[in-house]
């Protein structure tokens, strides 16, 4: 199959007005290694850089980002006002919603990246797509995804190839259109049934179970959305592409890092073919949770795992976490150098694709100064190229200005005081 050429396009100037606009969110837990600035390994593994402003100079942490300096703003100094003062660890289900986990209550809430979905999801086949390493939705203060609905609870996420690929990139498995009309009134009919059943028994239940039953019931109203979504793009043609590159037999216990580069690939795949306008990944859990914790002695031979080595106190244990934060980075950099260098009709994917790459807390867990890489948008008006702290501001004031940059016209977003200043963000 063809790689898209410039000349099956036409000019972009024509399509000014329905030029996409992208969401990525990519996120890495236990925080990085930031040693103190009397530290040997400041200058070397600290993950910020050295020096503020346009003239910073990167470490060896985000060395792997050079290439893309223009493309990118290292953003430091933020965090959401109701984590400062969890454990980092817990902080990790509050990255894209500033939700209220102190106390007792879990008051999470719906997600910048949800939100974003709502919105964008007119245009695509799918409204988002939720990724992680484990799947699933972990659960409360360690979960596996990053995406939270309009309740502030979990939407489950993906993380085997093969099956992410069949049922987005082939469904029906290449059956014919009108077999696959079948299926999905097939589909509506089950979960009429299934709707009325509930209705009924909803009437003869107590408290706890009619919330339980309701939670069921608003998982059944996302099934029928997205089996009539289906139904309205069955007869629209998906854009060809060329899925060769992909190795959907890879073993993440093996080859961590081709696990993580192929989940990436289907990422790109996914913007391309503009299945999806907002995806979330998560690398890993917080804590020590999920088969990613090894990811430092597989990839790079280490004998601690990830949560081991973000609390090591020996000699020398700056420079292993840092050069752990080192390999995450080269795997955002692989992301962001496919998609600086793939194109569909509106040009590089990148130029219409806000990516933030980061953690919920600093070194030593804590749930501030978070450490993020901001990348891409530049048809968007997006000015990069420096490294900005905004000491104390609430992140969510970074989340809505990404959201209106996308168009989504939201003035405030959970705790947001304002939006990001210093016109990173138009």
């Amino acid at each position: 199959m063809l790689p898209y050429l410039e000349a099956m396009g036409k000019p972009l100037a024509r399509y000014e007005e329905g030029m996409p606009k992208r969401l990525c969110f990519v996120y890495f837990p236990n925080g990085a290694a930031i040693p103190p600035a009397d530290s040997p390994y400041h200058k070397k593994w600290s993950w910020f850089p050295i020096g503020q402003g346009k003239d910073y100079q990167l470490t060896n942490t985000l060395a792997p980002l050079s290439p893309f300096r223009d493309d990118m703003s290292i953003i430091g100094g933020m965090s959401h006002p109701k984590s400062r003062h969890l454990l980092g660890h817990l902080a990790g289900d509050t990255w894209l919603t500033g939700g209220d986990l102190r106390g007792n209550e879990y008051n999470n809430q719906i997600s910048a990246d949800q939100v974003a979905a709502h919105k964008l999801s007119q245009y695509t086949r799918y409204p988002y797509l939720a990724l992680s390493t484990d799947g699933g939705i972990g659960y409360k203060s360690r979960v596996s995804t990053l995406s939270f609905d309009h309740r502030g609870l979990p939407i489950p996420s993906e993380h085997r190839h093969r099956e992410i690929f069949e049922r987005y990139f082939a469904p029906g498995g290449g059956t014919p259109t009108n077999e696959r009309r079948k299926s999905i009134y097939q589909g509506l009919k089950i979960v009429d049934l299934l709707m009325d059943d509930a209705k009924s028994l909803h009437r003869n239940l107590g408290s706890h179970d009619k919330q339980k039953l309701d939670e069921y019931m608003t998982s059944l109203n996302s099934v029928e959305e997205q089996v009539r979504r289906n139904e309205q793009w069955l007869d629209i043609p998906m854009k060809p592409f060329n899925s060769d590159h992909l190795n959907f037999n890879v073993n993440p216990t093996v080859d961590p890092q081709s696990y993580l580069r192929t989940t990436f690939d289907l990422m790109i795949l996914a913007f391309k073919t503009d299945l999806t306008r907002v995806i979330t990944f998560m690398m890993g859990r917080e804590d020590g949770m999920g088969f990613n914790d090894n990811f430092p002695k597989l990839a790079l031979g280490f004998n601690l795992g990830h949560h081991a080595i973000s609390h090591d106190l020996s000699d020398g244990h700056w420079e292993m976490w840092g050069k752990y934060d080192q390999w995450l980075t080269k795997q955002y950099a692989y992301f962001l150098n496919e998609l600086k260098n793939t194109h569909d009709e509106y040009g590089s994917l990148m130029d219409n694709t806000l990516a933030l790459y980061g953690s919920a807390c600093s070194t030593t867990h804590d749930a501030v100064n978070y450490p993020m890489v901001l990348a891409g948008g530049k048809n968007m008006g997006v000015k990069h190229g420096a490294y900005s702290v905004y000491e104390d501001m609430p992140m969510s004031n970074l989340l809505v200005s990404m959201l209106q940059t996308v168009g989504v016209e939201k003035e405030t977003f959970s705790d947001s005081t304002g939006t990001l200043p210093n016109g990173i963000l138009s």
